[in-house]
């Protein structure tokens, strides 16, 4: 190579190296500017709500659906075929223990009533007769007997035919609420024919219901329940009054029954409801609103607000055990301690070390400068 190659490669090389050094310084000189004007930059906040947690009451529950039953309810049939002569069987109309329903026609059982009677009286005759005979040793004792005998069997020929005229007055058995009815003057009606339903009326109603096995062997007829009626917040009490003996085989689930006292407004029977009974003892927990639990890959948790060393308030996730939804609170059974203060509404915008601005500081401060600039 010859040297006027040499020089030019150096030189080369020189100018090349004089370009990197002076990038590099000015890459250098912006990083710095670029520090600087992140320093003087304020630190960004989030603005937020927050309340405090505060323990309570708890009682750990399980909610099912049941229906509603009156304390009495049949299907009214005639006992006895016959043609309608009389129908009292209004729907929706209460009616009173004994009120007449339906009548069939009883003609020919009374006409038989009237001709064992003549019989009866006859039997009577004879048999007075008979006796004032035996008394002068006129007749034997087996006549005045067998005179006895039809007496007696001419009076239970009667008893049976009005029994059966009885039975064709159908009668309310209990003070009720008349269902659907389709009978009118004139039908006949073959033996077993249903009438109508009836669901007796009075101020406590019955309440069917499922729990599961292990719920349903903690539970003992007098415990307290609530029920809840659609279209009513508040619960209605009522107390267990029976548990079925058996444990469905397919669900597992046990039958109760519950019964509700002084209901002004109890639902009709076959309406739905909600069962609202405990699982176990009375504890402590502690309440948060609803909006103060977030979910995620690591679980439910929320953001404590706590201020640091430089008396700032800063957001920190903390993961919590939650548990039922009450009203618009939910409770926590682990990982926050009453007294502390979580975010609520904006805590969806946080995340861990944050500066937060609680909305009513905020207000405060606000106000505050306000002032003093009046000053």
């Amino acid at each position: 190579m010859s040297r006027r190659s040499r020089i030019g490669s150096w030189l080369l090389l020189a100018i090349v190296a004089a370009i990197a050094i002076a990038l590099t310084s000015w890459k250098s000189s912006s990083l710095k500017a670029a520090d600087r004007v992140a320093a003087s930059q304020p630190e960004p906040t989030e603005l937020v709500t927050s309340a405090v947690a505060r323990e309570v009451e708890h009682r750990p529950t399980t909610t099912s659906i049941g229906t509603v039953l009156a304390l009495r309810s049949i299907t009214l049939r005639n006992e006895l075929a016959g043609t309608v002569r009389l129908v009292r069987l209004i729907p929706g109309e209460i009616v009173e223990p004994g009120e007449v329903l339906v009548t069939l026609d009883a003609s020919v059982e009374q006409a038989e009533v009237e001709a064992q009677e003549a019989e009866a009286g006859l039997a009577k005759t004879t048999l007075e007769r008979l006796e004032r005979l035996r008394q002068h040793q006129a007749t034997s004792q087996e006549e005045v007997d067998q005179a006895h005998a039809a007496r007696a069997v001419a009076l239970a020929q009667i008893a049976r035919t009005k029994a059966i005229i009885a039975k064709k007055i159908i009668r309310a058995p209990f003070r009720a609420r008349v269902g659907l009815a389709d009978v009118h003057p004139g039908q006949y009606l073959d033996e077993g024919t249903q009438l109508t339903t009836l669901q007796s009326v009075g101020d406590a109603v019955h309440v069917d219901f499922t729990v599961a096995q292990r719920v349903a062997g903690g539970l003992q007829v007098g415990d307290a329940v609530e029920v809840f009626v659609a279209g009513d917040s508040d619960p209605t009490p009522a107390r267990i009054v029976a548990l079925d003996a058996r444990i469905d085989s397919t669900t597992r689930n046990a039958l109760v029954r519950a019964k509700i006292e002084h209901v002004a407004r109890a639902p009709a029977p076959g309406a739905s409801v909600r069962v609202r009974t405990a699982t176990g003892p009375p504890g402590k927990a502690v309440a948060v609103p609803v909006s103060a639990l977030r979910k995620g890959p690591q679980g439910d948790h929320v953001f404590v607000l706590a201020a640091d060393q430089k008396g700032k308030t800063r957001a920190h996730l903390r993961t919590v055990r939650s548990g039922t939804v009450v009203g618009d609170d939910v409770l926590i059974h682990g990982g926050l301690e009453a007294g502390e203060q979580v975010a609520t509404s904006g805590s969806f915008k946080l995340r861990e070390g944050v500066l937060v601005v609680v909305a009513d500081s905020a207000a405060g401060v606000k106000a505050d400068a306000h002032g003093n600039g009046g000053k």
